[in-house]
C-alpha cells in the first residue's frame, strides 16, 4: 500500500525531472512528465496583483507545447530550479501544486534572461506514474541583460 507521503514524493522527483530534462534538452524524456492532453498558460510579463495582461494564449497538448519550447530554447544554455512545492493530493489519482521557481537563460549572443515566479500545476496519476496535466507560469521577475 502506498501512502500519501510517498505520492508527494513522487510527484517532487516529477518536478525534479521536469527541470532536469528540460535543462539537458532530453526532449523525450521531457516529453514525458506530461499527460498528452496537457494544458499550459504562460504569463510573459511581471504578474501585478494576480494579473498579467500579457498570458498568452492557451496552449492544448503536450504535442503543441515541446516543440514550442524547445524551439525557443535552440542554442541556449538553461538553468531551472524549483523550490518550496505547496502540494495537495485531491484524491487517490489527482493532485495540485505550487512551485516557486528561478530560471536562467543564457543566450548564444550573450545576453541573458533571470526569471523567477511560481508554476501552478495539476497532476494526474495514470497508469501508475504521475503527469502534469495543466501547468501556469507566473511571473515575480523578468531581468534581460
Amino acid at each position: 500500500m502506498v501512502d500519501g507521503s510517498d505520492e508527494l514524493e513522487a510527484i517532487r522527483q516529477l518536478k525534479a525531472r521536469y527541470c532536469r530534462f528540460l535543462d539537458t534538452k532530453d526532449v523525450e524524456s521531457w516529453r514525458g512528465v506530461f499527460a498528452p492532453d496537457l494544458s499550459v498558460l504562460l504569463d510573459g510579463a511581471v504578474s501585478t496583483g494576480g494579473a498579467d495582461p500579457q498570458t498568452g494564449a492557451p496552449i492544448h497538448g503536450v504535442d503543441e507545447f515541446v516543440p514550442m519550447v524547445i524551439g525557443t530554447l535552440e542554442g541556449v544554455a538553461t538553468v531551472h530550479h524549483c523550490h518550496t512545492p505547496e502540494i495537495t493530493l485531491t484524491s487517490p489519482t489527482t493532485a495540485t501544486g505550487i512551485w516557486a521557481m528561478e530560471d536562467l537563460l543564457f543566450f548564444p549572443a550573450g545576453n541573458q534572461l533571470h526569471g523567477a515566479g511560481h508554476y501552478h500545476e495539476t497532476y494526474e496519476k495514470r497508469d501508475g506514474r504521475w503527469l502534469i496535466t495543466s501547468l501556469h507560469l507566473t511571473r515575480t521577475l523578468l531581468r534581460f541583460s
